[in-house]
């Protein structure tokens, strides 16, 4: 059985900070073929579509669409701050490998 990705309640605050919903907007996570190991997260604010998955939280959305949903089953989306910089990262267990840059991967 294939879960929904979660999203963790630091990436919902930071989506609150940078208001967000505010704007009409919510963060959209989608996977797409290229990136140095095979596929790639694309991850953009943007307008929720009629068949996006929402996940909802803190009055903040973060939405999936149908085709990147089997890539995302049992994901976890998150907001990390480091020295280096903070964004939004994504933990896949789908992932057999992954590229140092955080944003590839392959299955």
């Amino acid at each position: 059985m294939q879960l929904p990705p979660k999203v963790t309640e630091r990436a919902f605050e930071r989506l609150s900070e940078i208001g967000a919903s505010a704007e009409g907007k919510a963060l959209r996570v989608a996977v797409e073929g290229g990136g140095c190991s095979g596929f790639q997260y694309e991850i953009k604010l943007d307008e929720p579509l009629a068949d996006d998955l929402v996940l909802e939280g803190q009055g903040e959305r973060v939405v999936v669409d149908s085709v990147s949903l089997p890539f995302l089953a049992n994901a976890v989306i998150d907001f990390s701050e480091e020295l280096i910089g903070a964004r939004f990262v994504i933990e896949n267990p789908n992932a057999t490998s992954s590229c140092g840059c955080g944003t590839s991967f392959s299955m």
